[in-house]
């Protein structure tokens, strides 16, 4: 079988040219010698980033039905390795491209700057007409009337929706199994996972199976798969994209947890920017009122960029790879001319960790069973007084009253207001993504006995998303940007963190990180 690289290029093409050999003797005639000349080796259009395909779509070179034809038949051969796409809307699709390019040909004008782009969705945002499960028994059947409002800007913009890619049940997990379709597999090593809890996403940008993709964010669901399978990802700041439709919540609930966030999936961060100007904006009930202008980048270049740099913290030890990396980008910052403070730590990462926790177990519940939660109520009040473990704190945190919450809540403003003030003298923070490259696939072990390891220790499984959670309860923007692999080739990425609402700063300098630093090399399918 050939191994097929299919993130990677083409054969190039070589010509020849004649040349008069210099060093020939005077008095004889100048032999001309053949030398070959590589030409740039171009990438298949429907692996190249979206913006590369919409630009052909608009100068004619290729149709929305051909783009779509290329994709489809990439799917076949390649889907069944990764499994990420696990509904296809093929006919609907075809339809939709059609309809696109008969109106570009009458008129010539784009309906919104996707027009014509096939792309794909996370199976927890409700499509119209096409089966939205959430990776859930529950949901097997569900087929929405409506669009998420997130997709309909989507559809807005003129995106195909191509198809929708895996989660685990619910969103519930940090690895991408479920009983309906199975297990998302890292691209770059089957035997790794690819995250979640948009682990379907991050593996079908990164195997070529869609150029964008539309994802979503509470414990790092965005962040840490883009990690693992070495795409680029952004949390926007919490609120300027609209989450009616997503799933969980149940179907047909009007609101969502108050830390979740959709983002965008992309191939390089120039893609994130496009994505994120259709998504951001008012939900559709406050657009009468209201619009967003998110300012502009505090800088286009590292020159003089006041930039934080949080290599490690004994709350949650990074890896031996992990921290030579962050030594690398502080190095290509200071040779750029970047102001870097190696120093810094704007809050303590465990106290904001266990506050993320405590609001996150909190939200979890609106969806809950009345029978469910009440036995979560019993067995709180069961519990010793000197019971401190993690079982009593997630008991304990589940169940709490509401002036406990409204506590914290208070205290999460407190540490907002802490981070605003830090980031008065500083642009940006980079963090690691996470304290290791993608790790094993643990999807078949029951998770109370996952644990990972990092440098040889075994560490507790959640550990994967401590930097995450630094900045998913209080509002912060944050991008994965791959900048760098381990030894056996598997991607590793760096977090940027910015101010709230300056998540044009954040891509801005995502960009400039991905223009220095190299990422990881295409993963290898069999094709």
């Amino acid at each position: 079988m050939i191994r097929r690289s299919f993130l990677a290029l083409t054969t190039g093409l070589t010509t020849t040219l004649a040349a008069a050999s210099l060093t020939a003797p005077a008095t004889a005639t100048a032999v001309p010698q053949r030398q070959k000349v590589t030409k740039p080796v171009r990438t298949p259009l429907h692996l190249a980033p979206a913006r590369e395909q919409l630009a052909a779509l608009r100068r004619r070179k290729i149709s929305s039905r051909e783009l779509l034809d290329l994709l489809l038949a990439h799917h076949e051969r390649v889907n069944p390795t990764v499994n990420a796409v696990v509904t296809l809307d093929a006919d609907r699709a075809r339809e939709a491209a059609r309809a696109a390019d008969a109106h570009l040909a009458r008129t010539g004008d784009p309906l919104g700057p996707l027009h014509g782009l096939p792309m794909t969705v996370k199976d927890a945002f409700e499509t119209e007409g096409l089966r939205t499960t959430c990776g859930s028994e529950e949901f097997a059947e569900h087929v929405p009337e409506r669009d998420a409002d997130a997709v309909a800007r989507l559809r807005a913009a003129g995106a195909i929706v191509l198809g929708k890619t895996n989660t685990p049940a619910g969103c519930q997990d940090i690895q991408t199994s479920n009983t309906l379709f199975g297990t998302t597999r890292n691209p770059y090593d089957q035997g790794r996972t690819a995250g979640g809890s948009s682990g379907g996403p991050a593996a079908a940008v990164a195997a070529g199976l869609t150029a964008l993709e539309l994802g979503s964010d509470l414990a790092g669901s965005l962040r840490l798969p883009a990690h693992y399978c070495g795409v680029h990802a952004l949390r926007p700041s919490h609120g300027i994209v609209a989450t009616r439709g997503h799933i969980p919540r149940p179907p047909g609930w009007l609101t969502s947890g108050d830390m979740l966030t959709p983002g965008p999936l992309a191939r390089t961060a120039d893609d994130l920017a496009l994505l994120l100007d259709v998504l951001a904006g008012p939900a559709p009930t406050d657009a009468p009122a209201w619009r967003l202008d998110l300012p502009a980048p505090r800088s286009r270049t590292l020159r003089g960029l006041r930039t934080g740099v949080w290599a490690d913290d004994p709350y949650c030890r990074v890896d031996t790879e992990t921290r030579e990396l962050l030594a690398r980008v502080t190095e290509s910052l200071d040779a750029e001319g970047a102001r870097t403070d190696a120093t810094t730590r704007p809050v303590d990462l465990a106290d904001s960790d266990r506050l993320f926790q405590t609001l996150m177990y909190a939200t979890g519940t609106a969806s809950a069973s009345d029978e469910a939660f009440q036995g979560e109520i019993d067995a709180a009040a069961k519990l010793a007084d000197d019971d401190h473990g993690p079982g009593a704190f997630f008991l304990r945190s589940r169940t709490q009253r509401h002036r406990d919450w409204l506590r914290a809540n208070e205290e999460r403003e407190r540490l907002a207001r802490r981070w605003a003030r830090y980031f008065e003298d500083h642009d940006v923070l980079i963090t690691p993504a996470a304290p290791t490259a993608a790790v094993p696939d643990l999807t078949s072990v029951p998770v109370p006995q996952r644990r990972i390891t990092v440098d040889g220790a075994e560490r507790p499984y959640f550990d994967q998303t401590a930097w995450a959670n630094l900045i998913s309860h209080v509002r912060l923007p944050a991008a994965t940007v791959p900048v760098g692999r381990t030894a056996s080739g598997l991607p590793l990425s760096v977090q940027v963190v910015g101010p709230y609402l300056a998540d044009r700063t954040v891509l801005a300098v995502a960009e400039q990180l991905s223009r220095l630093l190299p990422g990881p090399t295409a993963p290898a399918l069999d094709g």
